[in-house]
């Protein structure tokens, strides 16, 4: 069955049903905008030779870089290197401004795998984040939102081409979910339907023509997309 609207906009499921195929999935998500965290995870920043930020680091993605599952990553020509960060994704389901971390969670409509890909090369020369991170297809969400779970200790998993390069958990997270909504509420109104990014675990590396990349979350589900050269 279908929703008649976005369920965090008081949508139904509807009357019509058909037969489920993976083939039909979509994001599951139209944010106004993406908010993502970066260096949430000591280990992360470690890896890149950054320090552990003394407040959650954002910066946003344009809902243009938006993936469905299946979809196909486009390497652009203007970047050497392409890397993949797996994150859990949290789709806010209440306007929230400036919320309190014991308030924060009733905001949330539930949780989603996320690749957020960078242009790592362009990150360094650029100093900030906006087109290493804002490339089209640089934002594969999905396969679902799973509305019922606890999002303090998810295992975080990233595999490229079958082998294993990220293996973490929510746990190690600097700034755990409700801190995040707190924060960003305090700069920025989420809209219900925006998507915040929370950030990798350490093993970021390089995506290459005709790799598939596999993002896993615990109790979510597991978000597979191609990777191709651009055209």
């Amino acid at each position: 069955m279908r929703f008649t609207r976005a369920p965090w906009l008081g949508g139904v499921l509807g009357a019509e049903g058909r037969p489920f195929s993976t083939a039909d999935l979509l994001a599951p998500v139209a944010p106004s905008k993406i908010v993502c965290v970066g260096r949430n995870y000591a280990a992360h920043a470690k890896e890149l030779g950054n320090a552990v930020p003394e407040s959650p680091l954002l910066f946003l993605k344009p809902p243009s870089a938006l993936l469905d599952p299946g979809g196909v990553i486009v390497l652009p020509s203007d970047s050497a290197r392409v890397e993949h960060e797996a994150e859990l994704g949290v789709v806010v389901g209440a306007r929230c401004r400036r919320v309190s971390e014991g308030e924060a969670i009733a905001h949330v409509f539930g949780y989603t795998c996320v690749g957020d890909i960078t242009a790592r090369d362009l990150q360094r020369k650029d100093v900030q984040f906006t087109r290493a991170k804002g490339f089209d297809t640089f934002c594969p969400v999905g396969p679902w939102i799973e509305t019922e779970l606890d999002p303090s200790a998810l295992h975080v998993s990233c595999t490229v081409s079958g082998a294993l390069r990220q293996d973490g958990n929510t746990r190690d997270m600097i700034f755990p979910v409700a801190s995040l909504l707190a924060f960003v509420s305090r700069v920025m109104t989420l809209e219900p339907g925006d998507l915040l990014v929370t950030g990798t675990p350490e093993g970021v590396g390089p995506l290459v023509d005709g790799d598939l990349l596999t993002i896993e979350v615990a109790g979510v589900g597991a978000l597979s997309v191609s990777v191709r050269a651009s055209p």
